[in-house]
């Protein structure tokens, strides 16, 4: 690890992370919080999409969806998840593997009371991942809930956060004629201390 300095120094995996998306927010031009989530269904047959990270804690990355939808269907299943976080302006990504639980707390409480209306109401409209008759039918489902939520809708009990607690996590830089900067966290447990291994490109 002697070699570890620059963009890979620190103690503190969470931190570092913090650090580069907070890099990648001045530099990214849309959405530098957006991560590849990838699950897997009960078959095993793995499934890949885009979400929003909302937070990076000093034990967790936690994103919102709702519940029922297929990623929430297929990390209550596995209790498990990964995603990829890629910044193209900074030739740089963090990969992420580990434990889930869900956040419905204050917390989510809190984080969907700051959306928008439009976005709140849509929480509550949609279903997720079912099979939709129309675009028209969801605007009519939109208009339904939003006479009977209101102005102020609380946040739905099939909607809220995942917390993803990694046991790995990857931070990787790119480097000239592909010999790539990678260094990986490792640990057994949330509880464990982290280990740190540079590996091959």
């Amino acid at each position: 690890m002697s070699d570890r300095s620059g963009l890979f120094a620190g103690e503190n995996p969470f931190a570092l992370a913090r650090a580069w998306l907070s890099e990648a927010e001045a530099a990214e031009p849309n959405d530098p919080n957006a991560i590849a989530l990838a699950t897997v269904d009960a078959d095993g047959m793995p499934n890949v999409r885009m979400v929003l990270l909302k937070e990076i804690t000093d034990r967790d990355f936690v994103f919102y969806t709702n519940y029922g939808s297929a990623k929430g269907r297929e990390i209550d299943g596995s209790g498990k998840a990964a995603f990829v976080m890629h910044w193209k302006s900074l030739r740089r990504q963090i990969r992420v593997r580990g434990l889930t639980e869900r956040e419905e707390g204050p917390e989510a409480d809190r984080y969907y009371a700051s959306r928008s209306l439009q976005s709140r109401l849509g929480a509550w409209a949609s279903r997720q991942s079912a099979p939709l008759a129309s675009r028209l039918s969801l605007m009519a489902e939109v208009a339904r809930v939003t006479v009977s939520q209101g102005a102020n809708p609380a946040r739905p009990a099939f909607w809220g956060g995942l917390r993803i607690c990694p046991l790995e996590i990857e931070f990787w830089a790119d480097g000239a004629f592909r010999l790539h900067d990678r260094f990986q966290w490792r640990r057994a447990s949330a509880t464990d201390s982290w280990s740190v291994t540079r590996l091959h490109p």
